[in-house]
């Protein structure tokens, strides 16, 4: 029987929604304005507080602590949320926000995502499905992290930068500016070191689509003209390639920072 299951040490305060099947272990403290959705498993000594929502099955361990204030200095107690999606991994350590006055008033998280130890999710990020999050990574606050994104271990982000879906950031990376969805960056601070060829193959990406993302890719970072010419001369080039023009449009969409670039 799917019962839920909460240890007698554990704080489970008032108000708080406890869905079927939550497993709560030892030296847990939820807050009143949490709501755990069925499945959910705190494993012990985790601390989930403010107006957090945590989705189906996903799995919290020991001195993670969930939904606590930001660390913002701005923050004057305004009602604001975080939301975690469905069938998340979040290990030891990790921290993360609700959102501001200032930004969205809101801290999303995905579905599928993996938060490796002690890896961080300031006020104000929106982070997309499938995400991995390795060991001690930081996001500022602000940030937008795509689909299938891959964040190497030790690596951080800026506040306000963008990382585009199915993108690589290379462990120790500083990202201070936006990267392309498929990109690859690397380095302190981080540039465009090609494509995440890699993730494109274990997706299922066909060959062909592969080549025509390198090609553009040529095309988008050449010497000659601007960066916005040569947006509009690879969207004319492939016109009915759909990832290409994810790439374009999120560089047309800008942002608070510039685009991560290759090195010269």
């Amino acid at each position: 029987m799917n019962t839920t299951n909460i240890h007698p040490s554990s704080v489970i305060e008032s108000g708080a929604k406890i869905g079927e099947g939550v497993s709560i272990g030892p030296f847990c403290h939820v807050g009143p304005d949490v709501t755990l959705d069925e499945g959910v498993k705190l494993v012990s000594h985790v601390a989930v507080h403010g107006r957090t929502t945590v989705g189906a099955r996903t799995r919290i361990f020991p001195f993670a602590s969930i939904g606590h204030e930001p660390q913002d200095l701005k923050y004057r107690g305004e009602p604001s949320t975080l939301v975690i999606g469905m069938d998340c991994l979040i290990r030891e350590g990790v921290t993360m926000n609700p959102g501001t006055a200032g930004g969205s008033m809101t801290t999303v998280i995905g579905d599928r995502c993996t938060f490796l130890a002690n890896s961080h999710a300031a006020h104000d990020c929106h982070v997309g499905s499938d995400v991995i999050l390795s060991n001690n990574v930081m996001l500022a606050g602000h940030t937008r992290i795509g689909d299938f994104v891959i964040m190497g271990g030790g690596s951080a982000v800026h506040q306000f930068v963008r990382v585009g879906h199915h993108a690589f950031v290379g462990g120790l990376a500083g990202v201070e500016h936006d990267v392309i969805p498929y990109g690859m960056a690397l380095g302190n601070r981080a540039y465009l070191a090609g494509l995440n060829l890699v993730g494109l193959k274990r997706r299922g990406f066909s060959r062909e689509a592969i080549h025509d993302l390198r090609r553009a890719y040529r095309l988008l970072f050449a010497q000659e003209g601007t960066l916005a010419e040569r947006v509009e001369d690879v969207a004319a080039e492939f016109a009915e390639h759909p990832q290409v023009h994810e790439i374009l449009d999120f560089i047309r969409e800008g942002g608070d920072r510039a685009i991560v670039t290759p090195r010269e």
